[in-house]
């Protein structure tokens, strides 16, 4: 007797009557993969605080980052203002996580980008750009008020250039909404309303005050929000301090986050914040390979450096709480450098590993 594929197939253990996850929905382009990105609990912090720690995995945008928010929304603002038409140019001033978000939009919508950027930025993100398409301009890393910032540089760009715009993402509210509309609710259905703190990092502030303004509101205020920020940000004092801005001062192994000042984004929620902390590289270096090693989660440091801060944020609310934040991105964009055990070194880094986690730092 001859045995049919059907008859054998017949007689596997397994079924499909049930689906096994619950698929997403077909999207259209890249525009309408962006958001509903999933939210994490981290186990072993989790347990270690008792309180439950949810990081919003934002590495899982299409770009990449939680940027991709923010690229999407601020050139829907300029569309809609008339201030770019088919076949225009974008012009961003970046450190590179809202520059690649923005040259993948440009690419889906038509348009040229070009991106301005510190030259202290990771040589992964420059080629990155550079392979989406992107006209990329690496210069000096100087502060704010001098003209030759990148910010600054980017506008003359755009300003010098027929049917372009410069998309001013530290000062373009459209980044704060991208968040109101897109994150917070996001979040707030994620965890059925159950939201008990919020904390992240700020570099535009529009992450931080998009979500804040969104949780406040939708909480009647019992959502506790922290700013975090990293060592040569002036944005930890200010809020302590209840409002003086000093001088800038020192520097952190972190990219894309840290102010000199209070953006347009951040300003109108500024009082909305009900702390800070503070959080230093060594913290920030140690989280990133405790979270590989425990979690399987690759993420970079600014991702870390808020994971930290949910962790002291859990200790300061205490024990069964609900405590959100945001993985900006992954470690693919810093590798070279977060996994070098000689720029490990040269940043004087090398004790905040633990002996059983250097075994990560494969690369010389």
């Amino acid at each position: 007797m001859i045995r049919t594929g059907i008859s054998t197939f017949a007689k596997r253990s397994y079924s499909t009557a049930k689906p096994v996850i619950s698929a997403a929905k077909a999207v259209d382009g890249f525009v309408g993969a962006l958001g509903n990105t999933p939210l994490i609990r981290l186990n072993k912090l989790s347990k270690e605080t008792g309180s439950n720690i949810y990081a919003k995995a934002e590495f899982m945008n299409p770009g990449g980052s939680v940027k991709d928010r923010a690229a999407l929304f601020v050139v829907q603002d300029a569309e809609r203002k008339g201030l770019i038409k088919a076949g225009g140019t974008v012009v961003e001033g970046t450190a590179g996580n809202t520059g690649i978000g923005l040259a993948h939009v440009c690419r889906a919508k038509g348009y040229k980008c070009v991106i301005y950027m510190p030259n202290t930025q990771s040589q992964e993100k420059i080629d990155l750009l550079r392979m989406l398409g992107a006209e990329v301009y690496p210069v000096p890393a100087v502060a704010f008020d001098n003209p030759q910032n990148y910010n600054h540089q980017a506008a003359r760009h755009a300003e010098a250039l027929d049917n372009a715009v410069w998309t001013n993402q530290f000062d373009n509210t459209a980044n704060r909404q991208a968040h109101i509309e897109t994150t917070g609710p996001e979040i707030w259905q994620q965890l059925e309303g159950n939201v008990d703190g919020f904390t992240c990092s700020t570099g535009t502030g529009g992450t931080l005050a998009g979500i804040a303004r969104f949780l406040k509101e939708k909480s009647g205020g019992k959502t506790k929000i922290f700013l975090a920020d990293p060592p040569g940000s002036v944005l930890y004092s200010y809020i302590k301090s209840g409002g003086t801005l000093i001088e800038r001062g020192g520097s952190s192994i972190t990219e894309g986050i840290g102010q000199g000042r209070v953006t347009e984004n951040l300003k109108p929620d500024i009082e909305l914040i009900d702390d800070a902390l503070q959080i230093p590289d060594a913290d920030s270096l140690h989280m990133i390979y405790r979270l590989l090693d425990e979690e399987g989660i690759y993420v970079g440091a600014s991702s870390a450096l808020n994971v930290v801060a949910a962790v002291e944020m859990a200790k300061k609310l205490g024990p069964g709480k609900n405590i959100v934040t945001i993985l900006c991105d992954g470690a693919y964009r810093y590798q070279s450098r977060l996994f070098s055990k000689k720029w490990i070194e040269s940043k004087g880094l090398t004790d905040a590993i633990p002996e059983h986690l250097k075994k990560y730092a494969t690369l010389e």
